[in-house]
């Protein structure tokens, strides 16, 4: 429904052990964070283990093994969040191809709504201190 706006133009950053960029919910509601059954990250063609993937919707970030337990935080639909990948290679500067599967869990519906999204992201280069 919303998979062409889940991954945001312009937003994979470098960090100190790997990199970041902003997603959008691709379900016309807000959902719990225990709801969130899998978020399935590549980058150039290779899998992102999942053990090295944080979500952060805006009160810190959260390993996908305790999201299942976060009752108490919830992803409103509209909001961005970020996703975090620790990988002991830094990413090089220019365009990356970045894929995410967001597997949710909805109350009324008897499977889980699969949204997708795939896009050439540009990480910029840092510069020297």
């Amino acid at each position: 429904m919303f998979d062409k706006y889940i991954l945001v133009d312009g937003s994979l950053r470098s960090t100190a052990d790997g990199f970041s960029f902003d997603v959008m919910l691709g379900y016309y509601r807000g959902l719990g964070l225990s709801m969130i059954e899998d978020l399935v990250v590549s980058v150039d063609g290779q899998a992102v283990p999942r053990d090295a993937i944080l979500f952060d919707e805006g009160k810190g970030p959260i390993a996908l093994c305790d999201m299942e337990h976060a009752y108490d935080r919830r992803w409103p639909f509209g909001s961005k969040a970020t996703i975090m990948v620790q990988c002991p290679q830094p990413l090089a500067a220019g365009d990356h191809h970045l894929s995410l599967k967001e597997v949710l869990r909805i109350s009324y519906l008897p499977f889980p709504l699969v949204a997708e999204d795939s896009k050439t992201l540009t990480l910029a280069p840092t510069l020297a201190a």
